[in-house]
Parts: structure tokens; sequence; C-alpha cells
């Protein structure tokens, strides 16, 4: 009877925590396509983000958005979020090519922005936005590359901050992209992943094998990977994969929803004891999406990092604690490795 008693007074908690957890600003999305449809705006949703407008290109979807959602006003009309007081945070995720230009103005505006990679096409034009934040205050500036959100990354990255790190073999293997620029649609982030975890880059190698697939060396400070990434394979059975050799042991990242660490078998005058006596393998699961379980942990939006990256943004709208880990000036050593690949 007491341990009931105990279940559901912890489930009640557990209720009345989420139920608290309101926001006091209003905010709009620019942008309907099928990346907000499916990884954003269900988060916006469950966390009750009081969301004002939707901005979209055309006065046709502007109604059916308004059918579809009663309680939001659908426009085209960027300035009329722009001069709205009651927004305070904006997201936008729109086509990739017009990202630039809409940042811009909501920078100037001063209102807090969320923009989803890629913010811009160029270093140059990353620096100028960058500049207009300085020049103009906005509060809060986040570019949408989740996966530095994701709980195995950042397991990842706490524990490779006490390792002597070795090297690294990262594939991002997808099909064919004929809709944009896969280097910057696609392989931002890979190349995003390993400059957050294992800091600036020069390359050693650059190899263009055909017109979307690279195989390139890096060095950073105290490490030295290969990256594979390609939309040469499938969409079927995409791989994107990362392993990380210390020390200690070998770390392993699959699809953004494990991460297991092997310990190195120990050795004696430096010969293998493995060599000698047979051991079993030793795997730690450091992280794990369980896939019985459907809880919000356990959901490919919050194992992908969709959910912590959005949940930060509005956080830190709200003036409360956030753990906002890519800020426009985060990403620009991607952009110089970008470039430096596109002159290769």
């Amino acid at each position: 009877m007491m341990i009931q008693l105990l279940i559901d007074h912890y489930k009640r908690l557990r209720t009345e925590r989420f139920l608290a957890q309101t926001y006091q600003y209003s905010y709009a999305f620019v942008g309907m396509g099928q990346h907000s449809l499916t990884n954003l705006y269900p988060v916006l949703h469950y966390l009750g983000v009081p969301l004002k407008y939707i901005c979209v290109t055309s006065d046709r979807k502007a109604r059916q958005i308004e059918r579809k959602f009663p309680h939001v006003k659908a426009t085209t009309s960027l300035d009329m979020i722009l001069n709205d007081d009651e927004v305070k945070g904006v997201f936008v995720s729109a086509s990739p090519s017009a990202h630039f230009s809409i940042a811009s103005q909501i920078l100037k505006s001063g209102k807090s922005l969320f923009i989803e990679k890629p913010p811009c096409q160029l270093l140059q034009e990353l620096d100028t936005l960058i500049d207009k934040q300085q020049l103009y205050g906005s509060p809060v500036v986040m570019v949408g590359l989740q996966k530095r959100y994701g709980p195995a990354v950042q397991i990842l990255r706490k524990r490779l901050r006490k390792e002597h790190l070795v090297s690294y073999d990262l594939h991002y293997l997808t099909g064919n992209y004929p809709e944009g620029n896969a280097l910057l649609d696609l392989f931002i982030h890979p190349l995003d992943l390993v400059t957050y975890l294992f800091g600036k880059s020069e390359i050693i190698v650059c190899q263009q094998v055909s017109p979307a697939s690279y195989i390139i060396m890096l060095r950073h400070p105290h490490i030295v990977g290969t990256l594979e990434l390609s939309t040469a394979y499938t969409w079927t059975t995409a791989e994107e994969s990362l392993k990380v050799c210390t020390s200690k042991g070998i770390y392993r990242i699959s699809q953004m929803e494990g991460l297991t660490f092997e310990p190195k078998p120990s050795t004696i005058l430096g010969i293998p004891i493995e060599k000698i006596h047979p051991h079993n393998k030793n795997i730690e699961y450091l992280y794990v999406l369980n896939n019985f379980t459907p809880v919000l942990p356990n959901n490919q939006i919050y194992s992908q990092g969709y959910f912590n990256e959005l949940y930060a943004f509005v956080e830190g709208v709200e003036g409360n604690k956030a753990n906002i880990v890519t800020s426009l000036e985060s990403v620009r050593d991607v952009y110089l490795l970008i470039e430096k690949i596109k002159s290769h």
C-alpha cells in the first residue's frame, strides 16, 4: 500500500511539474515545410509555446493554415511579425537560400532568432549575421544544428574531455540529393559534429570522388580523423556512425540512437593479454534508445536533439537558464572548414 502511494505521488508531481511549465511571451514561425511539420512543430506543441504567427509565402497556404490551426494567425508578411512587440522570438525553417535575408531582417528588429541550418550560404554572410546580432542586440540567436543537443553527443563530449584521444572515423552516407546543396544542407551536420567534439580543424586530405561524395582527413588540436561524406548510397539504409579511439578504449555512436564504450584489454610490457588469454568483450552502453517504452526520451525527436535545442531556445528567450551551444559564433569554424573543402 505504501509503495503504491509513493508511485502515485511521484506520477502526480511529474504531471504537475509539466503543467506548471508555461511561457509568458509570444512567438512566430517562418516556414511550413516537411521538416518543420515533422520535427519542429511537434516539439513546440508539446512544450505549449504560444505561437502567435505562422509566416508562409502564399495566401493559399495561409488560408489552409488558419483552417488547420485556428488559434494561429497565418500571414505572408514578415513585417507584420517584426512590428509586433508581443513577439519576442522567431523560428525560421524556410528555403535555405532565403535564410540569410530572413535572418538579417529579424536580427535588425532586435528579436530573438532560431534559424535552421544552414543559416546562410557563405562564411562572409555568417560574419554579417554575427555583426548584425552585436549591432542590434538580439538577446538569443541559435542555429539549428540539433546533433550537438543529442544525448549521445552530450555524453560522449563529456567523456572525451577526460580521455587521451587517438583517432576517429565518421561515415555519413545517404542516397541522391537533387533538391539542394548536399555540402551545406546535409554534410554540415557531420562537419559540425566533429568540430563540436574535437575543435577547429585543418584539412590533411580532401578528395571529391563524385559530385557529392568526399573522403576527408582532418587534423584537430588533439586528434586526427577521417570522414566519408556521400550521397552515392541509399536513403533506405542511410548510415550515420562515428567511432572514436582513445588510449582507454573505443567509443561508437550509431544513428544518434546508441553510444557504447569498449575498453581496451590490458597489456603487460606492451604484450596484449588478449593474445595470450582469450577474454570476453566488455561493452558499456552509455546511451540506448529504448523503443519499447514510448515516452519522450525514447522518441527520435529527442535522441536526434530537436527537443533539447528548441527547449533551450525558448528557455533562453524567457530569461531562464538555458544550455545553448549553437550560437552564430560557434558555427564559424564549420563554415571556415566548408569554404576550404569547396576550394579543394
